[in-house]
């Protein structure tokens, strides 16, 4: 096919078009900004735009398919030019679904931790081998983050299984549905339920209700894991008593040394690379998708025990001898809490310097900026760093500095909005017997690139 993908330097969607060139379909694209990593991944393989901006002269009527990302807006002049020559328009979700219609889908949806679970189910299943298992275990997949061994966040094959990062958020800007609406899972995992995404959910009830919308679509027969200590969840669930559902807990652990060890009745000391309570959460939910999947006990452990995380999810910049340096993908006010308690309960003997950047709509939001309060009370010193201009990009109004003191509430807090103010910050410190965590959807205005800090 002839495939065009509107707003191609997205993360899904230059992942979705590299998958579809090694595919041997014919690929373009447009975007009005284009990043790294999506800029150098395009480049190699052709498929970076020769230039930045939108072309509806790019759009004709050979096209097949043209496939929205979320980036672009209503108005944009290539969809207009699709929409009038009357082609085939799809968001990216809707894209991946038909794909799939003859796959095992499996969707992890959830607030937090599905990038993680998703990555340890892809982990697990890349290590089996095929000799023993008599079913066909090969899979396809999307997922929000590079993973070890994997070249692409999205693959697309023949193989018979799919393992899909089921994302609330908005499919396009002409589809306002989210995007786990779409692919009528028959094994999904609901994580847990915290408001986020303000900008387009602008009440917690009407953040929960996508997922009671979720529910809907799930097909009888399926099977449904959630986290048994959520509340809210656990409310949605009774819903729907006809629905084949589990709940679960989080693995039972131990710290020895700084290393986490797992406790289970067939391990009974496994030790991991990863660690956290909310991680031996995401670990159960990824054994129980794996065994429904026939993948054995025994292959799940040895497999998870080389299991080191997926980019930017409690990732190591530094190790010293007393004191280790990590990147965080949390911004939401659930994430922030709860990988600062990991980082404090494994290595209780050290200070912690917690740095969170407010980066999307929801934490840049006023409103919403009372969600984070008491998030780092663990934290020995906390930061909260914001980019004016990530502001104004956003037309989003000016927060200030006393306003994020309020709503933090933390009695060691610094805000910094000056790249520059914040960096020599950095620099000033002392890490002996101490950790520093950066936790951020971003990258500090250019400070954390590629695993790598540049200070």
């Amino acid at each position: 096919m002839r495939i065009h993908l509107i707003a191609i330097g997205g993360s899904a969607m230059h992942n979705l078009a590299l998958a579809l060139h090694y595919n041997h379909h014919t690929v373009s694209g447009s975007d009005d900004e284009i990043y790294n990593p999506a800029r150098d991944r395009l480049k190699l393989t052709g498929l970076l735009p020769a230039k930045e901006g939108w072309y509806p002269e790019k759009i004709s009527k050979d096209i097949d398919v043209v496939i929205l990302g979320m980036h672009a807006r209503k108005d944009n002049p290539e969809l207009k030019k699709a929409l009038d020559l009357k082609l085939r328009v799809m968001s990216y979700p809707e894209f991946i679904f038909q794909h799939s219609l003859n796959k095992q889908r499996v969707v992890i949806a959830g607030s937090h931790g599905k990038t993680t679970t998703t990555s340890m189910i892809l982990h697990v299943l890349k290590s089996l081998d095929s000799k023993k298992y008599k079913k066909d275990m090969r899979f396809d997949y999307l997922v929000g983050a590079q993973l070890e061994g994997f070249e692409r966040m999205v693959q697309l094959s023949d193989a018979p299984i799919i393992v899909i990062e089921g994302d609330e958020y908005l499919s396009s800007p002409i589809d306002r549905n989210p995007k786990f609406l779409h692919y009528k899972p028959q094994i999904s995992v609901i994580t847990g339920i915290a408001w986020d995404h303000i900008n387009v959910f602008p009440s917690f009830e009407e953040y929960v209700e996508q997922f009671n919308r979720f529910l809907q679509t799930i097909p009888k027969k399926a099977m449904v894991f959630y986290y048994k200590n959520d509340k809210e969840l656990a409310k949605l669930i009774d819903k729907y008593p006809k629905l084949k559902t589990h709940s679960y807990q989080g693995f039972s652990s131990k710290i020895k040394n700084g290393k986490t060890i797992l406790l289970t009745d067939k391990e009974k000391a496994l030790p991991l690379r990863i660690f956290g309570k909310h991680n031996m959460e995401n670990l159960k939910a990824a054994y129980l998708v794996c065994k429904e999947l026939g993948v054995k006990t025994k292959d799940f452990f040895k497999a998870i025990e080389s299991f080191d995380g997926a980019a930017k999810r409690l990732q190591t910049l530094w190790e010293k001898k007393s004191s280790i340096a990590f990147q965080d993908f949390a911004h939401a006010p659930s994430k922030v809490r709860a990988t600062i308690r990991a980082v404090k309960r494994q290595y209780p003997d050290r200070q912690l310097l917690a740095c969170v950047e407010l980066h999307t709509f929801s934490s840049l939001n006023k409103k919403f900026l009372k969600e984070y309060a008491a998030t780092m009370e663990l934290a020995d010193e906390a930061v909260v760093y914001f980019s004016k201009h990530t502001l104004k990009m956003k037309r989003l109004p000016v927060i200030k500095a006393e306003d994020i003191n309020k709503a933090f509430k933390h009695p060691n807090l610094r805000v910094f909005s000056n790249n520059k103010k914040f960096v020599e910050f950095l620099k000033a410190q002392k890490w002996k017997h101490r950790n520093l965590l950066l936790m951020t959807s971003g990258t500090f205005n250019g400070l954390l690139e590629n695993g790598k800090l540049k200070l």
